[in-house]
C-alpha cells in the first residue's frame, strides 16, 4: 500500500514527466527564436527535470531496480572513468568534465527514464499525452508548410543560436523544415509518434474523436510531404508496417480501419492538390532518385542501405579505436562545441561508429549491447502483448526501436524522443487496461428482441399454466 506522501510524491512525478515531454517538443522554439542567446544552456534544458524525476522517485520507492539499471550503471560508471584517464594529459580540468560529462549525460543519464514513465504512467496518461500529440500535429503541419515556402535565410527557418548557419536544404531551393524543434531530426520522431497514435486511435472504438483522428492524418500527410526528408517518410512506414504484424496475429482488429480506409483515401485526395504538397512530393521525388542513381541501386535498395550502414559503420571502424576509446563526448556536437567552439562531427555521423571510437571496443560494445538487448526485450513483450489482444505497444515499438537501437543520443531531442517513446510503450505493457479501453473493434451485436409480443391476457393465461422451472435446468446454463 501507498501512502498518502507516496502518492504526492508520485503525482509531482507525473507533472514533471509532462513538463519534459512539453520542453522536448518546444525546446528549439526558445533555442531559434525566444532566447536564441542561451541555445547552448538550452540544450540541457531538460537534465534537471530528469535529475528531479530521479529523485522524486527514489524517495516514492518507484525508482526502478532491475539487471537494465544495474549493468547501465556500471557501464556509465566505468566508461567515464576511463575517458577521464584518456583525456587527463590533453585536456585541462574543465573542458575535461564538461566534455566527458556531457558524453556521460547523453549515454547515459536519460535511459532510467524509460522505465520511470514505464511505472508511473498509467493508461490514462497515455491516452493524454496521444491527444495532445496530434492535436498539436495539425498546427506543425502549418509551420511546417510555411517554412517550406519561406526562403532558407528567412527568420521562421533560422537555426539554434546566434550564428549564421542555415536548416539542412531539401533541393530546389528549400530547407528541410524543422516546424518547432531545432533541426528536422525532432520532426521525424514526431511523425513516427504521431502515426502511432493515429493507427491505434483508427483500430480501437472511441480512443479519440473522428475530428481529431480525421485532422491529425491530413496534418501527418502534409508532414511528410513538405518535410524534404527521406527519414520522415521511412519513420512512419515502419510504423504502418506493424499492421502487417497485426493483421496476421490479430485480424479482428482491422474492422475499424476498414471502415475508415476510405475516409482517409478521400483526405489524401485533398491533400494531394495542395500546391504545397506536390512541389514536396516533387523535392523528396529527386532525392530518392537522385540518391539511387548516386549510388547505383534502386530507391529500396537505398532506403535499406541507410538503414543498415549505421551499425556496419561502428565494426568497420573497431580496428581505428584505441582499447579505451577517444573519450566520452568527443564524438558528439555538444563535446565538439566545448572543445573546437562549433557543432561538428569530430569522429563520424553514425551512432555505433561514435559509440565505438569514443569508449572503445570493449566498454563502447558493451553498452551497445545493452541497447540491442533492451530493443529486443520491448520488442518480445510488445509481440506478446499483440497475441493477448493488446494492439498499442507494437505501434509504440515501431514508432520507436530504431531511436533506441541507433538513435543518435549525442543530439538531446533524439535522446528526448528514444526515452519518451519506448518509455510509453513500456507504460502500456505494464498495465492491465481496462476493457472499454483497448477492447478491439469488432461488429457491435444488438441486444435480441422478442419476435413476438404476448398480450396482457395471453401473458396471465401462460403463467398460470407453466410450472416453475428449477434453477438447474439445462437453459440456465
Amino acid at each position: 500500500m501507498q501512502s498518502d506522501t507516496d502518492k504526492l510524491t508520485i503525482k509531482h512525478i507525473k507533472w514533471l514527466i509532462w513538463l519534459y515531454f512539453w520542453l522536448l517538443i518546444f525546446e528549439g522554439t526558445f533555442r531559434k527564436w525566444i532566447l536564441p542567446q542561451y541555445s547552448d544552456l538550452l540544450l540541457v534544458v531538460r537534465d534537471p527535470v530528469v535529475v528531479a524525476i530521479y529523485v522524486l522517485a527514489l524517495k516514492a520507492k518507484v525508482f526502478p531496480r532491475n539487471g537494465y539499471i544495474l549493468w547501465l550503471g556500471i557501464i556509465g560508471a566505468l566508461s567515464w572513468i576511463v575517458s577521464l584517464i584518456v583525456l587527463e594529459p590533453y585536456l585541462s580540468l574543465k573542458p575535461l568534465i564538461l566534455v566527458t560529462g556531457y558524453g556521460f549525460r547523453s549515454n547515459f543519464v536519460h535511459l532510467p527514464l524509460i522505465f520511470v514513465i514505464g511505472k508511473i504512467f498509467d493508461l490514462d496518461d497515455v491516452k493524454k499525452l496521444g491527444w495532445w500529440v496530434l492535436l498539436c500535429l495539425i498546427p506543425m503541419a502549418v509551420l511546417l508548410a510555411i517554412q517550406f515556402n519561406a526562403a532558407p535565410d528567412a527568420f521562421i527557418n533560422r537555426t539554434a543560436g546566434i550564428g549564421e548557419t542555415q536548416q539542412i536544404t531539401a533541393g530546389g531551393g528549400k530547407i528541410r523544415p524543422p516546424g518547432t524543434f531545432s533541426f528536422v531530426s525532432g520532426v521525424i520522431f514526431y511523425a513516427a509518434l504521431a502515426a502511432a497514435y493515429l493507427l491505434y486511435g483508427s483500430l480501437t472504438r472511441g480512443f479519440y474523436r473522428n475530428w481529431l483522428l480525421f485532422s491529425a492524418g491530413l496534418a501527418l500527410v502534409v508532414t511528410i510531404g513538405v518535410s524534404g526528408s527521406r527519414s520522415v517518410l521511412l519513420a512512419v512506414l515502419v510504423v504502418i508496417s506493424s499492421l502487417l504484424a497485426i493483421i496476421f496475429i490479430r485480424p479482428k482488429a482491422m474492422n475499424q480501419f476498414g471502415r475508415n480506409l476510405l475516409i482517409a483515401v478521400v483526405v489524401v485526395l485533398i491533400v494531394t492538390r495542395l500546391p504545397v504538397f506536390k512541389e514536396g512530393v516533387q523535392i523528396l521525388s529527386d532525392r530518392f532518385t537522385d540518391t539511387a542513381e548516386a549510388e547505383e541501386t534502386s530507391i529500396a535498395g537505398g532506403l535499406i542501405a541507410r538503414m543498415f550502414s549505421g551499425f556496419t559503420e561502428a565494426f568497420q571502424l573497431m580496428p581505428q579505436a584505441p582499447i579505451g576509446g577517444y573519450g566520452l563526448g568527443i564524438g558528439t556536437n555538444g563535446g565538439a562545441k566545448f572543445l573546437t567552439g562549433r557543432s561538428v562531427f569530430l569522429l563520424c555521423e553514425g551512432e555505433w561508429g561514435r559509440v565505438v571510437l569514443e569508449s572503445g571496443p570493449i566498454l563502447g560494445l558493451a553498452y551497445l549491447f545493452w541497447r540491442t538487448l533492451l530493443t529486443v526485450k520491448l520488442g518480445l513483450l510488445s509481440f506478446r502483448k499483440l497475441t493477448q489482444g493488446e494492439i498499442f505497444p507494437i505501434m509504440f515499438f515501431a514508432a520507436g526501436f530504431i531511436s533506441l537501437l541507433n538513435g543518435q543520443f549525442g543530439q538531446p531531442t533524439n535522446l528526448g524522443f528514444a526515452v519518451f517513446v519506448c518509455g510509453l510503450c513500456l507504460a502500456f505493457m505494464n498495465k492491465e487496461p481496462a476493457e472499454s479501453e483497448t477492447k478491439l473493434l469488432e461488429p457491435e451485436r444488438r441486444p435480441r428482441r422478442d419476435t413476438a409480443r404476448r398480450s396482457r391476457y395471453a401473458e396471465r393465461l401462460h403463467h398460470s399454466s407453466a410450472t416453475p422451472r428449477n434453477s438447474d435446468d439445462s437453459f440456465d446454463r
